[in-house]
């Protein structure tokens, strides 16, 4: 009998544990996806400016 009650007590532990663990790496994902699309942002952002700076050096090259 005392063995049935360790297995159920580790049981609960294991699940206890299991969903705390899933309910963090969940979380992360959602964090992880917003830093990425934020990134994302910025890396697009620089790339319009440095497009435009490069047009402007272009022409200023050939106006000159």
């Amino acid at each position: 009998m005392a063995n049935t009650g360790k297995t159920v007590a580790t049981l609960l532990i294991g699940a206890a544990v299991g969903a705390a663990v899933g309910y963090i790496l969940a979380t992360d994902k959602d964090k992880r996806q917003e830093a990425y699309d934020k990134v994302k942002d910025q890396l697009s952002n620089l790339k319009t400016k440095f497009s435009k700076k490069a047009e402007d050096v272009e022409h200023d090259i050939y106006s000159a």
